[in-house]
């Protein structure tokens, strides 16, 4: 069975390729708002470098979030399309649970949401205990626990695929926001000043 994996909510594009429990292909890439043009150049690498075409893949997951507001949206997008086209299973995870895979028991991942916000969450062996948009990333944080943040993270694959949740519509699989955009509340702040 192979399943790819994709994230492009914080500023790493996360790209994986597993065939049952090894892993072919995996890739961190820092990107500087760029993974718009690096996310189907490294799926078809990943692909190129095993001798696999996009009709070999099973499965396809997603990281849908919480993140950037675009970047949340490319990996969702693209893996909507593999699905849609394809005939590929598609399977989604939080962004955030993601980001924890790599830890064992209690972890505390977090994403900077601008303007002194964070997305974070706290996990406890890799079942949710909160997740959520805070004003202040100190309502978490905790020294003594492991606190992945979205510039350096590390990805169990297994536990990736072993946690992520069946799409039963592809074409209805939204990224989490967590929070409306800042578009959105200006729009709804101008709405309220008439």
């Amino acid at each position: 069975m192979y399943s790819l994996i994709l994230d492009s909510s914080t500023s790493i594009l996360y790209v994986c390729l597993v065939k049952n429990k090894t892993v072919l292909y995996e890739v961190y890439l820092k990107g500087n708002r760029d993974h718009a043009k690096n996310i189907v150049l490294k799926i078809e690498e990943a692909l190129k470098d095993n001798n696999l075409t996009t009709a070999d893949l099973d499965e396809v997951i997603c990281g849908v979030g919480p993140g950037s507001y675009t970047g949340v949206r490319m990996a969702v997008t693209v893996s909507k399309m593999l699905s849609s086209l394809g005939g590929i299973t598609l399977k989604r995870i939080s962004t955030l649970l993601l980001m924890s895979s790599g830890t064992d028991n209690i972890s505390i991942p977090t994403i900077d949401a601008r303007r002194g916000n964070v997305f974070s969450a706290k996990y406890n062996n890799m079942s949710i205990v909160e997740e959520e948009a805070l004003r202040n990333k100190e309502a978490f944080f905790d020294d003594n626990l492991p606190n992945p943040n979205e510039n350096d993270f590390k990805v169990n694959p297994l536990r990736v695929i072993s946690y992520a949740k069946l799409v039963e519509e592809p074409d209805g699989l939204v990224p989490n926001y967590l929070r409306i955009t800042e578009a959105e509340r200006c729009l709804h702040d101008k709405e309220n000043d008439k």
